[in-house]
């Protein structure tokens, strides 16, 4: 075969498998919720067979704590989020009238020559207006990712696919390695290889990073006194794996409800504070010891990643998201190293040995 042969082929097959799931993208949610759980567990059954239990039962005993661990975390909380958010619901149409009480002044202070009246309404209109959007991408999400395997499915088929998906992990990846191209495996096991390190350390410390932060600033906004402070907390938390996203859209959803709240000036800068030692705890301390710098993903990267997928997929595009940038980004590295190691880009440069004055070849690398 030749290489045009091999490109067409490889071409052809990645265009059938972007095809599928295009088609299927309804129903494969719980199948990838589930692969993703195998993936995240694999090394904690590894550890245990390395100790002599069998694999079977080590996957039985890990996927009952961690289905076990998340259903009670849910029956926890769920009670709490209900609650919240039917007082978010009968309360939030007298925080918005005061808020814009309260900032009447202010905007007439900064638009000062201009009809204040209409300042509000354009205010206000644009408020509707992203409102508007953000319910109609959630929505977009949800009936595109829950149109068929709703959630009663996810709950359902999830477990089993994970517990199949965690006993036979190994197998499995003996038998995908075995069909790989002679000629190419050493180099496709080695990009693999990085794939998994990079989505390791994203996916397992960019999590926990999410959940402590989603603690800290729950019960930061709670110990302010700040309304529905559970409920923000945790899902400007749980949000945070989306570069910036968590903590802007936390911190105005905070403020806002702050400002309506509460009439000194000095709690909602307690409750902006919150937010602002959040994001000092997770750049300096969080990020660089849990998730590391040789990730190499880049916050746009994964921005981009998750509107494109979502917008593409639904909400298996989301969950596929961050694995196909961390192939893509990897995948992207190969090539330019190829790139900067070919004729293409070295024409014309002489050669190493003759590059350095005579008698000063050291072979060091030289100043960058």
């Amino acid at each position: 075969m030749t290489r045009r042969e091999r490109s067409v082929f490889w071409a052809l097959f990645l265009a059938l498998v972007l095809l599928g799931f295009y088609v299927l993208r309804d129903v494969l949610v719980p199948f990838v919720a589930g692969m993703a759980v195998a993936y995240l567990l694999d090394p904690v059954v590894d550890r245990l067979e390395r100790i002599r239990v069998p694999r079977g039962l080590a996957t039985f005993v890990v996927l009952l704590g961690f289905f076990a661990l998340a259903i009670g975390l849910l029956l926890l909380l769920i009670p709490l989020l209900q609650s919240q958010f039917e007082k978010l619901a009968s309360t939030l149409p007298g925080y918005v009238d005061m808020i814009r009480t309260r900032l009447a002044p202010l905007l007439a202070h900064v638009n000062e020559g201009l009809d204040r009246q209409a300042a509000l309404e354009k205010v206000t209109g644009m408020t509707g207006d992203l409102v508007s959007w953000a319910g109609g991408v959630i929505s977009r999400l949800i009936s595109g990712g829950f149109a068929i395997a709703n959630l009663l499915s996810l709950l359902l088929i999830t477990p089993i696919v994970s517990f199949y998906l965690l006993r036979d992990w190994d197998r499995i990846v003996a038998a995908v390695d075995g069909w790989l191209p002679r000629e190419q495996a050493p180099t496709i096991r080695t990009q693999v290889a990085a794939v998994d390190r990079t989505l390791a350390a994203f996916v397992r410390g960019q999590g926990t990073v999410c959940l402590i932060l989603g603690v800290f600033y729950a019960a930061g906004l709670t110990i302010a006194g700040l309304d529905f402070g559970l409920v923000i907390g945790l899902f400007s938390g749980l949000i945070s794996f989306v570069p910036f996203i968590g903590a802007l859209i936390g911190g105005v959803l905070s403020v806002g409800l702050a400002l309506a709240q509460f009439d000194s000036w000095q709690a909602v800068a307690i409750v902006a504070a919150v937010f602002a030692a959040g994001q000092m705890l997770e750049g300096n301390f969080l990020t660089p010891n849990l998730v590391g710098e040789a990730v190499g993903l880049h916050p746009v990267w994964v921005i981009f990643g998750l509107l494109a997928g979502g917008t593409l997929f639904g909400f298996v595009g989301v969950l596929l998201a961050v694995p196909v940038a961390a192939v893509v980004g990897v995948l992207t590295r190969f090539a330019l190293a190829r790139y900067l190691d070919s004729p293409l880009h070295l024409h014309g440069v002489p050669p190493a040995d003759d590059a350095a004055p005579d008698g000063n070849d050291t072979g060091a690398p030289g100043p960058v």
